[in-house]
Formats: structure tokens, C-alpha cells, sequence
């Protein structure tokens, strides 16, 4: 069976816990340690405060579940140290030459880096911008004023460039954007809107090229114990996690 080592233990560190099906969690970090030790008494791994202890531990894979800073601090270590790595934070790969440098050494560590589909659909078929080119790529994310801590009276775009640009003015809004950049092999036009009609996260993709068109609406549902997570995007994780060991491969 599958080890994993889960690298923060947040809201999405619990539903990876508290879901695990054809996967083990043999150890947990966080800078917290009561909350490394809450999620390793769900699943019955170890707990660790000490990064260089964590990144030794018995693991197949260290699944990074915690912000930005964490992916760019860890992931090279974690390919150091022999394992294969899941990055949740994608934001932190708009950083090019921190990107080629995690591949390069992946590369030299015969590792892989793993991407998940995250709070929208269709990344798998995007990977065709890699053969052929996709003329328009295009996120269009509506998000109530209350989440991005801004007031608005009326519907409002508020960011209007590419995906690496959307990073500096707002960090924690990027992820899709970076996965999709990341899967079509170029950079994503971003437009974010804020609406005081709604109360869900909304994603739009418009991708149009020599196979065609088409438009993907995501309406995110919150994560039950915490309305700032996709839940989406945490039952994304434990689809990859599910799946990796499996004989049979779709959608790839």
C-alpha cells in the first residue's frame, strides 16, 4: 500500500485523513503540533514538528496540503530526500525558474511532481495546447467581495492579466489558473470578479483551438468544515492519491 506523508494539516489535511481509501498515512507535519497531532490520531501515523525528521520518514510520497510558502520551502527537499511529490499550492510554480529547478531535480532524483485537477474540471484534455496551440485561454473567476475581504454593491472586475501576474495582487485566488497554465503549457488570461449576488466560487473556462471550443462553468461548494476550502479541490487529491497505484489509467 501506497505511504504518504501529509505536509500540513489544515482543513484539506483532515479530509485527506479522514478519507483515506487505498493509501496509508504514515506521518504528518505541521509547524502546529496539535495539529499534527490531531490528523496522526485519525489515521494512525506519526507526528512531526521537526522538517528534516518528516522529510526522513518512511514514505512513498509527501503530499504538500499548506500554503505557497510551504510548497517553496519543502519541495525540493522532499525530491532530496527520495520522494515522490503532490503540490496542492500551484501558485508556487509561477516562480519559473523555481518551476525548471523542481524538474530538474526530479529529473535527477527519478521522482515525479504531481499537479491535482484542483476546484475545476478538465485539465487533462487542456494538455493538448502541448501539441497543438490553443488560441484562447481564459479563467473568469466570481467570488463574493466578503472572501477576498473587499466590499462591492454591484458585480465588478477587480484583475484583468495573466495568471502570473494575478499572483502579486492576490496569492490565495491563483491556483486554477497556475494548473491550467501549467497543463496547456502557456500562460493563462485571468479575469477576477467580485459579485455580492453570489456566495460560491465560480469558474469559467473558455478555451478555443484547432479541435474546436469549449466552456466549462465550475460553481465550487465550500469544504463542510471550512467555507474558505474547495471542497473540490481536497476530493481532487484523494482521486489522485486513490488512483496512483492503479493498472488501469484514464484521462492522462
Amino acid at each position: 500500500m501506497l505511504r504518504i506523508g501529509l505536509l500540513g494539516c489544515g482543513n484539506i489535511g483532515h479530509i485527506i485523513a479522514q478519507h483515506a481509501e487505498g493509501f496509508a498515512i504514515s506521518a504528518v507535519f505541521d509547524t502546529v503540533p496539535a495539529r499534527a497531532e490531531e490528523i496522526a490520531a485519525i489515521c494512525h501515523g506519526t507526528a512531526y514538528t521537526d522538517a528534516e525528521a518528516f522529510l526522513n520518514a518512511d514514505v512513498d510520497l509527501i503530499v504538500e496540503a499548506a500554503s505557497v510558502g510551504a510548497a517553496r520551502a519543502h519541495a525540493k527537499e522532499v525530491l532530496l530526500h527520495h520522494k515522490n511529490l503532490v503540490i496542492m499550492s500551484v501558485g508556487a510554480l509561477t516562480d519559473s525558474a523555481f518551476k525548471e529547478e523542481l524538474m530538474e531535480t526530479a529529473r535527477a532524483q527519478n521522482k515525479k511532481i504531481y499537479i491535482p485537477s484542483g476546484a475545476i474540471f478538465g485539465l487533462d484534455n487542456l494538455k493538448i495546447g502541448q501539441i497543438s496551440p490553443i488560441t484562447k485561454l481564459l479563467l473568469k473567476t466570481t467570488k463574493s467581495p466578503k472572501s477576498l475581504g473587499l466590499t462591492a454593491t454591484s458585480r465588478k472586475l477587480i484583475f484583468s492579466g495573466k495568471a502570473h501576474e494575478c499572483i502579486k495582487a492576490y496569492p490565495k485566488n491563483v491556483n486554477v489558473s497556475v494548473a491550467m497554465s501549467l497543463a496547456a503549457g502557456q500562460d493563462t488570461d485571468v479575469e477576477l470578479w467580485v459579485d455580492p449576488a453570489v456566495d460560491k466560487n465560480v469558474h469559467e473556462l473558455f478555451i478555443e483551438g484547432s479541435f474546436g471550443e469549449t466552456y466549462i462553468k465550475v460553481t465550487n461548494l465550500p469544504s463542510p468544515d471550512n467555507p474558505a476550502t474547495s471542497y473540490l479541490a481536497a476530493l481532487s487529491i484523494l482521486s489522485l492519491l486513490k488512483n496512483l497505484d492503479s493498472p488501469l489509467v484514464v484521462g492522462t
